[in-house]
């Protein structure tokens, strides 16, 4: 496996593997890593689709890019993915995926033409007392202390940020400056979360800085994702004959090793209660899901509160048991042993009746029911003791949702504090006591609130004990590589292995660990596209530095007598050369 850059490989087809025919593939899980190294398996591989075989351990595939209607409860969300142009490992499987709405278009096609059409944008990206617009003004307010923290976090290396909170890396400086209200709120950082996850979300990521004002620098599917992403490629796997095998919990994969070889031998699972095996050869490819931030998930409804699963079941305990067979499989406890550090909830509000939606238009200033963007991603409610974001992606979220309907999705990343409210944590509430929080944030009158959360809206809360595990501190080793050393059939895929560069959290993340995995399995000869450079790109760091500062330019900036005499030395040296022009193109000068 190897990374490449620019169209000439990302276009073209690879050779059929050597004894491909004579292989199979195992998946464990049907997340979207799983799907993806199937399509892979199925696309550049070049794998026939019957000897593709995914284990899943619910009823549905999926895993946490979802959205679906419950027939007792209504619509479920419980997160959204947020995309953009350089999930390049995304767009390369998604320009393969047939669509299942308009024949002879790809899923890309769509996504693409969908945003030109509808670009996101955000009109009101935080508020304050009760719905009134908190006028951050797309200001970042870092002051030259926070920005010096930034920045030396930027360059710190790697190795020096292992177990390290990002309480240890910025001080209230950064905390308390709208630029840490945009990003935690954006992402879901808390203070005691990964510091090396924070660097390299900034160094991913900086090319978008400034887009996370308005959230510009975001795209998103036309329906939830269940339905735009996971069922085109379920679809298109079940077409060419993958077999999906349903309520199947994988507890074990059992590895013969040897002085530095590895082989997966056999794996241990159980469906309907009985526990089963299958005996594996070294043509015999396993990909397995270590680990899950939805894991455990548990749903309430308008009238409880969900249940707090903290148990180590499931993937987690699959991961367990395949790291005790040897240190380079991984340090699942740093991940799914803390959950009161890794847990938020969210929630899903339909509105029933024309009563609620004029609160929502009067905030985002614009038709929820246009079919068009409506928030532009996030809306922070600042003075939330939640720290309440909600948003409304275009409407119908659904696909059988009713047209006067609409779903909002709700989150509070604070979810352990008391409401403003609704005198409670967020963990206890029921759906009508979050609905009426809601209310009462977006302005509805206390005479009103009960009514209308109790008659005018349904609310489904999600309770994710491990939704965040994927950020706690680590260092090296603690998640497996995609192919371990001296791996001969097995490879791990998913948000909880390890791959160079990339960050966690996002759909490109998942899918760049299939492909890696498939490539590196099979021996493919193509590129696979590194991780975008804007972390390299002068023109991206002068650009982002002056967006930082707020538009204020860093020439202009006062310096001591004798900086300000060197400035002036080098302004005249770089007077008329290309340099020159660069530098007041970015507005450095």
């Amino acid at each position: 496996m190897y990374y490449s850059n620019g169209n000439y490989e990302a276009f073209a087809r690879p050779l059929k593997p050597v004894d491909v025919d004579k292989k199979s593939a195992y998946l464990v899980g049907a997340g979207l890593a799983s799907l993806a190294a199937a399509c892979f398996l199925i696309r550049d591989g070049q794998m026939k689709g019957e000897n593709i075989y995914i284990l899943e351990e619910l009823s549905i595939s999926g895993g946490a890019c979802d959205g679906i209607k419950n027939s007792e409860k209504g619509f479920i969300i419980r997160g959204g993915r947020e995309m953009e142009n350089h999930f390049e490992c995304l767009w390369d499987l998604f320009r393969s995926i047939p669509s299942i709405e308009t024949e002879n278009v790809s899923v890309l096609d769509e996504y693409y033409w969908l945003n030109k059409k509808d670009p996101n944008y955000s009109l009101i990206r935080a508020t304050v007392n009760r719905g009134k617009d908190a006028h951050t003004n797309g200001k970042f307010g870092l002051s030259k202390k926070a920005s010096k923290e930034l920045v030396k976090l930027f360059m710190t290396r790697n190795e020096d940020l292992y177990d390290k909170k990002i309480s240890d890396v910025f001080s209230k400086e950064v905390i308390n400056s709208n630029f840490w209200l945009y990003w935690r709120t954006m992402f879901a950082f808390r203070d005691w979360h990964s510091a090396l996850e924070m660097k390299l979300y900034l160094q991913r990521f900086i090319h978008h800085i400034g887009g996370l004002p308005d959230l510009s620098a975001l795209k998103f599917t036309k329906y939830n994702q269940y339905e735009s992403l996971i069922l085109p490629m379920v679809k298109y796997l079940k077409s060419h004959g993958v077999k999906f095998q349903y309520n199947t919990v994988v507890t074990n994969v059992v590895f013969y090793i040897k002085n530095d070889k590895k082989i997966a031998e056999k794996i241990v699972y159980k469906n309907g209660g009985k526990e089963e095996c299958i005996k594996l050869t070294k043509d015999d490819l396993v990909f397995i899901t270590n680990g899950s931030c939805t894991e455990n998930s548990t749903l309430g409804d308008h009238y409880h509160a969900p249940k707090f699963n903290s148990s180590i079941s499931g993937c987690w305990e699959l991961w367990r048991n395949i790291a005790k067979q040897h240190p380079a499989f991984g340090n699942p406890d740093k991940f799914c042993t803390n959950t009161e550090q890794t847990f938020w909830e969210s929630a899903t509000i339909t509105t029933l009746d024309n009563k609620i939606p004029p609160y929502i238009e009067k905030i985002c200033k614009r038709d929820p029911f246009s079919g068009k963007v409506v928030t532009g991603g996030i809306i922070t409610i600042k003075d939330s003791n939640w720290l309440m974001s909600y948003t409304l992606n275009r409407q119908p979220h659904f696909k059988e949702q009713p047209k006067d309907q609409l779903v909002v999705w709700v989150y509070g990343l604070f979810s352990e504090t008391l409401g403003n409210y609704i005198k409670k944590p967020l963990r206890q509430c029921t759906g009508l006591e979050i609905t009426e929080e809601w209310l009462y944030h977006i302005g509805v009158p206390e005479s009103e609130i009960h009514n209308l959360a109790s008659n005018s809206a349904r609310c489904i809360p999600c309770m994710m004990p491990y939704v965040t595990a994927f950020f706690m501190p680590r260092r090296e080793g603690d998640r497996p590589k995609v192919v371990p050393d001296g791996s001969e059939n097995f490879a791990f895929i998913g948000q909880f292995a390890d791959t160079a560069r990339d960050t966690v959290f996002t759909t490109e993340y998942s899918v760049r660990t299939a492909m890696e995995a498939v490539y590196t399995l099979l021996d493919i000869d193509r590129g696979i596209p590194e991780v975008f450079a804007s972390c390299y790109d002068v023109r991206v760091l002068l650009d982002s530095t002056v967006k930082m500062m707020d538009g204020k330019k860093p020439m202009d900036m006062k310096l001591p007598f004798p900086l300000n005499f060197v400035k002036k030395k080098a302004l005249k040296k770089i007077s008329g050369t290309v340099i020159e022009e660069l530098l007041k193109r970015y507005n450095i000068i």
